[in-house]
């Protein structure tokens, strides 16, 4: 999520390019033996997942999980493709795009309503809407953004100089008329820590709007219902569980990833939890999990309207609300 390159140690990154991800589910002292594939370093916008583990949430359905730390050299995508895990996190754009070039991912629920993802500027920036992006320079992480793709097309951004994103905030800070992109749970923290405050515009407020989900293969799906029904109770619980105490996750995030500070973790959840971005926007908490069909179609229209997908598919193939809770 946060893409960044924290100060964690090379002997983890090792760790997850060479654990042993069983291709099968396999019994050990009564667990079924899951990899979950992260698409980044052990962080707050995990903490779901990780309040699971820490809690036996997992256990308590009978798995044993094992969730494998992401990372810029990790495509997630093809790790469970490659039935390296048996599970990963990702946006359901990019679930879509998967699909399109031939690989059979499902999503199977989703672990935040609203992505983050936006485009930071300091506070007193005359930049207040991204049609204002016209005559300026952002920094962009190239090659993997479609979303901006989306926003120069829908904002007809035609004098908008990309340069590449350099993953922290220290032009930002340097430069008052810098722009970056930037997820609202993360950078802000790093920015106001320099004395700098900030507003985020949200992609997901100009229309373009993926979920962040967990999803496996449709083999998986189609071979082991049960355990995919497993993995998504714990996860949602675990999901609940850490919107109302992040300190167990967090515990076990900062031994993982010492890079991290209590400020910083407090900073994301809190973001997380004002922002609505894993509940939604109904105060109720009904949302947690929950797809929404037509949003995935109008996602799917998007992405060919921008011709990422150029092999036309049916969209319900890349989800299924099988596993979710009935409200």
């Amino acid at each position: 999520m946060a893409k960044r390159f924290p100060l964690i140690s090379c002997l983890l990154i090792f760790i997850s390019l060479c654990a042993t991800g069983c291709r099968h589910p396999a019994s050990n002292s009564g667990l079924t033996k899951i990899v979950f594939q992260a698409d980044w370093y052990p962080q707050p916008e995990h903490g779901g997942f990780y309040t699971a583990l820490a809690k036996g949430f997992y256990k308590d359905e009978g798995l044993d999980v094992t969730i494998l730390p992401g990372g810029p050299y990790i495509t997630v995508e093809k790790q469970v493709s490659a039935e390296t895990a048996q599970f990963g996190m990702g946006a359901s754009d990019k679930v879509l795009e998967a699909n399109s070039g031939g690989q059979s991912l499902i999503a199977v629920g989703a672990t935040m309503q609203h992505d983050p993802q936006g485009i930071m500027v300091r506070k007193d920036s005359s930049i207040h809407s991204f049609s204002d992006l016209n005559g300026h320079s952002v920094a962009i992480k190239v090659g993997e953004s479609t979303w901006f793709e989306f926003i120069v097309k829908r904002f007809q951004l035609n004098n908008v100089h990309v340069v590449p994103a350099m993953m922290n905030v220290a032009n930002f800070v340097a430069d008052p008329q810098y722009i970056q992109q930037a997820f609202a749970t993360s950078e802000p923290f790093f920015a106001h820590q320099a004395g700098v405050e900030t507003r985020v515009l949200l992609v997901s407020d100009a229309g373009y709007s993926p979920y962040r989900v967990m999803y496996t293969t449709r083999d998986f799906v189609q071979q082991h219902p049960e355990i995919v029904a497993k993995f998504v109770r714990a996860s949602l619980k675990g999901w609940k569980d850490y919107l109302n105490d992040p300190a167990a996750a967090h515990a076990v995030i900062a031994k993982l990833n010492p890079a991290l500070n209590p400020e910083w973790m407090q900073f994301t959840w809190q973001q997380l939890r004002d922002g609505h971005f894993v509940t939604g926007d109904d105060p109720s908490g009904a949302q947690l999990g929950q797809m929404d069909p037509k949003r995935w179609t109008t996602m799917y229209e998007q992405l060919v309207d921008l011709k990422v997908i150029d092999k036309p598919f049916d969209p319900t193939a890349a989800y299924t609300l099988q596993f979710l809770p009935t409200n």
